[in-house]
């Protein structure tokens, strides 16, 4: 089997186009966290001096201080180093979904010239940190393999109407299932598809850490001092988030920022980190990975769906066995705003998307 891993390089422009190391950017993080160099090496498993050395290096290159020492008060990032930590987080945020989306297609393109790809599980899912976790730990342990690609909500249930993937994952709020059925029902067929639930999510503002703008509600958005960092507009978020500004009463074009977007809950939640926005919608995960503060607003059902007669063939089979295993539950059980009321239960549509506004009773685990 062939696996591609495409990974990107820091440059410093003029002077050869000398690669920055990537453990300068784990060091950063770690002197961040444990909040002095010797710290930062233990968690890097470094030796007090490799850090030091890494320090004074990448200090000369790039002509400013990364970190500043405070006698008998350990070290602290400069705040040069809090922006170059950030815009490498925030790369990781962006680029890591597409790198690794662009690698599975090469992968898939070679597989059909060296061995018979049908093994392979194709899951188009609106960006989840619990599906990523779990595909990480089967690539480690190849025990399935899983082709994951993150697009939005309604983009994943369009692939999955066309053919072209196995799994559909999707989410939207409780007590929202009306504004939800319109949009999501045109892909899903009662005779045709079923659901299994892979957790309820905690949904707010991601704010930034100690909340300097006094952001509390909806209503703060609109402040001519509040930037906001959107979602893409056929995200879960997006269609949940607008459904909030219109219940709230609020225009879209009252608030700051309203139409620039990113892609994923850690993007959202990088961007806020490095001071490039002050709010944004996400999951209370993506917030506490990047420290910030945050202001609950809803609870959401994030669900797959497949279709009905393919249940048993044995890719989906086994994959839907782990979906109801212990590991998620571990798995969901570590992430804040993570919940397993619906984890491993089947449903079909018209339990989770009812036509009548009904909020949908939990299913039989059967």
């Amino acid at each position: 089997m062939i696996r591609v891993k495409l990974q990107y390089e820091w440059q410093l422009q003029p002077g050869g186009g000398q690669g920055v190391e990537p453990i300068l950017f784990r060091v950063l993080y770690a002197v961040h966290s444990a909040g002095s160099l010797a710290g930062a090496a233990r968690q890097t498993r470094l030796s007090y001096r490799h850090v030091w050395g890494l320090m004074g290096k990448w200090e000369r290159m790039f002509g400013k201080p990364l970190v500043k020492l405070n006698r008998g008060r350990g070290a602290e990032l400069t705040e040069f180093g809090q922006k170059l930590l950030w815009a490498e987080q925030l790369v990781q945020a962006r680029l890591a979904p597409e790198l690794e989306s662009v690698g599975q297609e090469i992968e898939r393109a070679l597989s059909h010239v060296i061995e018979a790809s049908a093994d392979r599980l194709v899951i188009c899912a609106s960006h989840d940190l619990a599906l990523a976790q779990l595909r990480e730990r089967l690539a480690r342990s190849d025990r399935q393999k899983l082709d994951l690609r993150f697009l939005g909500s309604l983009a994943s249930l369009a692939a999955l109407a066309k053919g072209q993937c196995n799994i559909a994952g999707f989410h939207f709020a409780e007590g929202m299932e009306q504004a939800a059925t319109g949009m999501f029902r045109r892909y899903l067929k009662p005779r045709q598809h079923q659901l299994i639930g892979l957790a309820t999510r905690t949904q707010g503002l991601m704010v930034a850490q100690g909340n300097p703008k006094a952001v509390c509600d909806l209503s703060d958005l609109t402040r001519k001092d509040v930037r906001l960092i959107n979602r893409q507009r056929d995200s879960g978020s997006r269609v949940e988030f607008d459904e909030l500004l219109a219940g709230a009463g609020i225009d879209p074009d009252a608030i700051e920022g309203y139409d620039t977007e990113e892609y994923t809950h850690l993007a959202v939640a990088a961007t806020i980190a490095g001071g490039m926005a002050d709010a944004g919608y996400g999951i209370r995960a993506a917030a506490a990975h990047y420290g910030l503060d945050f202001i609950p607003l809803l609870t959401e059902r994030y669900y797959l769906a497949f279709r009905s007669d393919s249940r048993d063939e044995p890719q989906l089979a086994g994959f839907i066995k782990l979906l109801r295993g212990k590991e998620l539950r571990e798995i969901l059980s570590a992430m804040p705003g993570y919940g397993t009321a619906i984890t491993g239960n089947f449903y079909d549509v018209n339990q989770a998307l009812p036509l009548r506004r009904a909020a949908p009773a939990l299913a039989s685990s059967t």
